[in-house]
């Protein structure tokens, strides 16, 4: 804090929700309009988002671009150093969307993360397959279409044999119930079948 807006211009808050009100209060207080934060990891977005609510303009700074100058080694250091760059107006704040584009991109971050997560089970799925000599891959395109999920909850259920297990065939597949039967006689191992069952799951 500027030294002529409180007596104790340096405080310590602590990390729970209640700490960021009273910091936002503080400042409030204080008459303070704008607040000058390191962009680091994802601990800042909460204070962010409490201080912008709250009607702060906040700008975030990346870290490095703040951290030239050597011989600052502490926290509160670091903070005053801050402080007194952007009232300088040294500091030049990052790009930060509207809320409303924030919340779309948590969304599709989310989706995408859910997305890769899929992609790693299909690919377990298809090793504990192959670790069992099953050769479905090969005889069926689309594992996740309407013949290969059939399958493979056949399987799950319990089914051994590859004549029923190839009568789940859909008249669409390139492949005759013959060749898949063929590519469907496998060596079940228990571990196996385990981690078949997970990743589908998955």
């Amino acid at each position: 804090m500027p030294c002529d807006r409180d007596e104790q211009p340096v405080q310590r808050f602590g990390a729970f929700t209640a700490d960021l009100y009273a910091l936002a209060a503080w400042r409030r207080q204080c008459q303070i309009e704008t607040v000058v934060m390191e962009s680091t990891g994802v601990y800042w977005i909460a204070l962010c988002e409490v201080l912008a609510e709250r009607g702060f303009d906040v700008r975030l700074v990346d870290a490095h671009d703040a951290r030239q100058v050597p011989g600052r080694k502490t926290d509160v250091e670091d903070g005053q150093w801050l402080q007194e760059l952007h009232t300088y107006g040294f500091l030049r704040g990052a790009f930060r969307p509207e809320d409303q584009v924030c919340v779309l991109r948590s969304y599709l971050r989310q989706r995408s993360m859910l997305v890769a997560m899929a992609s790693r089970a299909v690919q377990h799925r298809q090793k504990a397959l192959e670790q069992m000599h099953l050769k479905l891959t090969e005889v069926v395109s689309d594992m996740n279409g309407k013949t290969g999920m059939e399958i493979l909850r056949a399987i799950l259920a319990g089914e051994r044999d590859p004549q029923r297990l190839a009568s789940h065939r859909d008249r669409r597949c390139t492949h005759d119930q013959a060749t898949i039967a063929k590519a469907l006689e496998g060596h079940w191992r228990a571990e196996h079948l385990l981690a078949l069952q997970q990743a589908l799951e998955q």
